[in-house]
């Protein structure tokens, strides 16, 4: 009888020991490790200059001179810089014309030069990768852009694709959370590719609609491509870590849903609209998802200080003794030491500054991004993130946090931790030390002088 039951209970202390190995494995493989991204730069005659898109502007035979006035003052002072990238047919003066071979050049000269670099990097073969995630909003041939991309690079034949369109700028971090949720559910260690760009060759909007002309003002050429894994001996060399990933998606508001749309205009013109109502839509989806994410990065003292003085403002409100102001901003640099801001224009970025009170220094690479390189879309934060490195900012155990926005609309934000060196310049690095710039003035702010001369309409 004894023997029987020290029998029993080696076998359930075995049992135990297995299954303590098998949770302690798969919580290792459910790690999401970031080997290493590489950011597309284009080549240098695709550069499109403010002059050049005055050009482009004034090749529009459908505006008149409201519209050229409007269309160059939002260029002007865009915040974009004199070297970010247009599609060739914009160069080749074919943008109101484009073929479906416009948008498939585009994608083959990003996917030829950022991929291939990417793997050749790393060291991984086209083979070695498992899942492959590809997003592009604007653009969804079929065969899908994960397809094409298989086939380019001689990919296995059992390979996880999933291709995303739709997605606006915030589908870097869903291709994220996609990537990382195949990698849980895989039983071994797995390599997932994560590829955002998007497709402007055939998206010039040629007509006159303003809320639809915005988009040719910001939009640029652009990628990013990320090698991810799950496996814990690949983890050793990583660059970063994910630690969280929230999403936030108010769709179901009709004005929210409508603040960011492909329609076409009074005249059957397609092109994106960007409503009024869009500033009001992004600031309720970040307090949405910056709800969500406060209590799993920030320590209980900030917390707990964020509840009191909130609760002393609404207590003193009730009572009748100070007018209605706004309420106490969370302090998010107790749990995160760097911001990566997606860079969608001066507004969005002074708006993430103020709401969550973050001084010039933590929005400098945001600002540096969208001068140089424009929004790129989806891509943009890649951009954002390899400026921070470039610069050596940062440092192993730093905990980065990245905010986007997209159509939707959404707002998805993630937060890794740095855990290798991170001191490559990337697409950076022939212009990193010429940033932040003495001034960031537009050069052609005195030529076009005459957009401010509203008196002088009649004469010209």
């Amino acid at each position: 009888m004894d023997l029987l039951l020290l029998l029993t209970l080696l076998l359930l202390a075995r049992a135990a020991a297995c299954l303590v190995r098998l949770a302690v494995a798969r919580r290792r493989r459910s790690q999401c490790y970031l080997l290493d991204y590489v950011c597309h730069k284009p080549c240098d005659d695709r550069k499109v200059s403010t002059e050049m898109a005055g050009s482009l502007v004034f090749r529009n035979h459908r505006l008149g001179l409201p519209e050229h006035r409007f269309l160059l003052r939002v260029i002007v002072r865009s915040g974009i810089g004199e070297d970010s990238y247009c599609p060739r047919n914009f160069v080749e003066r074919r943008e109101d014309a484009p073929t479906h071979q416009d948008a498939l050049d585009e994608m083959d000269a990003f996917f030829d030069a950022a991929v291939a670099d990417l793997l050749h990097r790393t060291g991984v073969a086209p083979g070695d990768v498992d899942v492959l995630v590809v997003n592009v909003c604007m653009f969804s041939p079929g065969p899908s852009l994960t397809s094409r991309i298989v086939r380019r690079f001689g990919m296995r034949e059992d390979v996880a694709a999933y291709n995303l369109s739709g997605m606006g700028c915030s589908a870097g971090l869903v291709s994220l959370d996609l990537a990382r949720n195949a990698l849980r559910t895989r039983p071994a260690s797995v390599i997932a590719l994560v590829i955002s760009t998007e497709s402007i060759a055939p998206h010039w909007y040629t007509g006159t609609d303003r809320s639809m002309m915005l988009g040719n003002c910001l939009f640029r050429c652009g990628g990013s491509a990320a090698l991810l894994t799950n496996d814990p001996s690949l983890g050793r060399r990583a660059k970063m870590a994910l630690r969280h990933l929230v999403r936030a998606n108010i769709a179901a508001d009709d004005e929210a849903h409508a603040s960011a749309q492909k329609r076409d205009d009074g005249s059957g013109r397609v092109g994106i609209s960007l409503s009024k109502d869009l500033p009001k839509a992004a600031a309720r989806a970040l307090t949405l998802n910056l709800r969500r994410l406060a209590p799993r990065v920030l320590p209980l003292t900030e917390l707990a200080r964020f509840a009191v003085r909130n609760l002393c403002k609404n207590l003193v409100l009730s009572r009748g003794h100070a007018k209605k102001t706004h309420g106490p901003k969370i302090n998010f640099k107790a749990g995160v030491e760097h911001f990566c801001i997606h860079p969608g224009g001066t507004a969005v970025i002074e708006g993430v500054k103020g709401s969550l009170g973050l001084d010039a220094y933590d929005v400098e690479p945001a600002r540096m991004t969208l001068h140089r390189w424009g929004n790129t879309s989806a891509s943009s934060l890649w951009y954002v993130l390899s400026y921070m490195e470039a610069k050596g900012r940062l440092k192993r155990g730093d905990r980065v946090l990245m905010l986007t926005f997209g159509s939707g609309f959404k707002c998805n934000s993630c937060v890794w931790e740095v855990k290798g060196c991170m001191a490559d310049k990337g697409a950076w690095a022939e212009c990193i030390d010429e940033y932040p710039p003495e001034t960031m003035a537009n050069p052609y702010m005195e030529k076009y002088s005459w957009l401010n001369d509203v008196q002088g309409d009649a004469l010209l």
